[in-house]
């Protein structure tokens, strides 16, 4: 199929690149130019595993391009996928200027029947919205899908190569087998595509979003009475994960969510629900949990200091919101560096991919360190807020000799606390006892 992707950002590249590798032909339009360029270059606005072979390998054979001519992408194109941004607007509502726009441009460059595909994270009703701005530009018929995207950042291409499950919102038999054909390469071993209405479908993304926010901030609730009552969360999360009804995954406990998606969506949501009058009290609890969660990690070290951090030097290993990526949007990790420069800290941080989206938020008031461990000269603590994997482990005699106090503050619960006891360090994690060498 000849497909246009308007919107080279996360969704957008990830989705153009695994439709070419499909054999589809695919150009990638946006009207940043400078992106453009850097794509044709094979140089990617994002840090995701396994990407840029992809894209540097289908741009060698042809199958994927990159144009700021939007216009001419979609009038060469049957299918034309939006991915731009939903930013969240000052009431928490997604703001949908940028897809609006799209709409209303595919409109005036309608110069056959095609299929029009919202990629982007929208809230309901937002399908209806794009049929009608496209209808005011043009008399050409089309159709209208919601195929929204579930993407983990960090295995972005994984997903989409092998999804789970493929969530398509559809009004005609048309639609459907135009986008099911599509499809059809990455749901050969029987993973499903569903096909519903287009509100259900919008609907579905954001509800899924929210109900995994949710585990988290119960998780990360639970940890903190842990903390109070002695408990050791590692065990009651293997407890309660091993009922069939619950399930592992999103159970643990954490300095809080972050990310582009669930901190916007939730917001999102409960925006929705206010506009239909419909109160969404679980979500902004949910919501109220992560803010405070994402103050525990500064909160656990500053006691070490008696609450005076002034002059101190802290080491901060990750800045990204998760491991496998630079995303650092709403990234807890950022909150702690914010909150020690507040307090007089000195922060000493290092990434292995998100030190130079990190700056463009905290500037040159924080010393990025080129290796883990050189972000450990003079500092007093180490704080553990990424869970990469070179973090998970390291040479605890080197950690111990650099540090001026052998403190850790393990924010992802990454090392064994009787270990790290009878190492000699003071270590303290999320909804786990403390362990220090004297105990």
């Amino acid at each position: 199929m000849k497909v246009a992707v308007v919107g080279t950002g996360y969704v957008g590249l990830v989705a153009g690149a695994c439709l070419a590798e499909t054999g589809n032909d695919v150009v990638g339009a946006d009207r940043d130019a400078a992106k453009i360029e850097a794509l044709r270059q094979n140089r990617l606005p994002i840090y995701e595993p396994g990407l840029e072979p992809l894209v540097t390998r289908n741009q060698r054979d042809g199958r994927l391009q990159f144009t700021t001519d939007v216009g001419g992408a979609i009038e060469s194109s049957d299918v034309i996928l939006i991915a731009v941004g939903t930013p969240p607007d000052e009431d928490g509502s997604a703001d949908l200027t940028h897809v609006l726009d799209v709409a209303a441009t595919i409109g005036s460059h309608m110069n056959r029947p095609k299929l029009v595909v919202t990629k982007s994270t929208v809230p309901v009703g937002t399908a209806q919205k794009v049929r009608a701005a496209i209808a005011a530009q043009t008399t050409t018929p089309f159709q209208v899908c919601a195929n929204p995207e579930f993407l983990k950042e960090g295995a972005a291409v994984e997903d989409f190569m092998k999804p789970d499950r493929v969530i398509v919102g559809v009004d005609s038999p048309e639609a459907a087998q135009v986008i099911g054909e599509l499809y059809a390469p990455f749901v050969r071993t029987g993973n499903p595509i569903i096909f519903m209405d287009l509100a259900s479908a919008e609907m579905t993304k954001y509800a899924a979003n929210a109900m995994l926010a949710t585990r988290i901030s119960f998780m990360n609730q639970v940890a903190r009475l842990c903390d109070a009552v002695g408990a050791d969360v590692t065990l009651v999360r293997k407890g309660i994960g091993s009922d069939r009804r619950i399930g592992p995954a999103f159970l643990f406990p954490g300095p809080g969510y972050g990310g582009s998606c669930f901190p916007k969506d939730v917001k999102a949501l409960i925006r929705t629900g206010h506009d239909c009058g419909v109160p969404l009290d679980v979500l902004e609890s949910v919501e109220a949990a992560n803010e405070r969660q994402k103050r525990v990690l500064y909160e656990k070290l500053a006691r070490h200091f008696g609450g005076k951090l002034r002059n101190v030097t802290v080491a901060v290993w990750g800045l990204a919101f998760k491991a496998e990526t630079d995303d650092v949007r709403e990234s807890p990790a950022l909150v702690l560096a914010e909150q020690l420069l507040e307090a007089g800290a000195h922060v000493r941080a290092h990434d292995p991919a998100a030190m130079h989206s990190a700056r463009r938020q905290l500037g040159d008031r924080v010393t990025y360190a080129g290796t883990a461990y050189e972000a450990l000269a003079g500092a007093a603590a180490l704080v553990i807020a990424t869970e990469w994997l070179e973090y998970r482990n390291p040479d605890f005699g080197r950690i111990k000799q650099s540090l001026s106090r052998p403190l850790i503050v393990d924010g992802r619960n990454l090392y064994d606390p009787q270990r790290l006891a009878r190492l000699g360090f003071v270590y303290e994690s999320i909804g786990r006892p403390t362990a220090c060498a004297s105990s």
